[in-house]
């Protein structure tokens, strides 16, 4: 089984940063963690400190294991375009930013 990590970061759209939080916490998290695979999800915040400038207020780390991760990337596309996701207006979207690295720990 193949492990990975879904790297997304994003941030709310100029003043509506509890409202983007609130969605993102109570219900965007949970959405994308019930796509068979995804285990987790684990959010932080930025920091003033980065070199050489800041990114996205905020990344999202899920944590994954599937045999195919293009499959399981297709479920979740197949899901937002069914309106089975609940999308917010709180987002800017031209924040947002989506990548998956393969886990390359060694085992045991």
């Amino acid at each position: 089984m193949g492990k990975y990590v879904m790297v997304v970061q994003s941030s709310a759209k100029e003043g509506r940063d509890d409202e983007y939080n609130e969605w993102y916490d109570t219900i965007h998290a949970r959405e994308i963690c019930s796509v068979p695979g995804i285990l987790t999800c684990r959010r932080l915040k930025a920091t003033p400190i980065a070199i050489p400038t800041p990114g996205a207020a905020y990344i999202s780390l899920y944590e994954i294991e599937t045999d195919n991760i293009g499959a399981l990337m297709t479920e979740m596309g197949r899901r937002s375009a069914a309106g089975e996701q609940t999308p917010t207006d709180s987002l800017d979207k031209s924040s947002a930013a989506l990548w998956i690295y393969e886990d390359m720990s060694l085992a045991g």
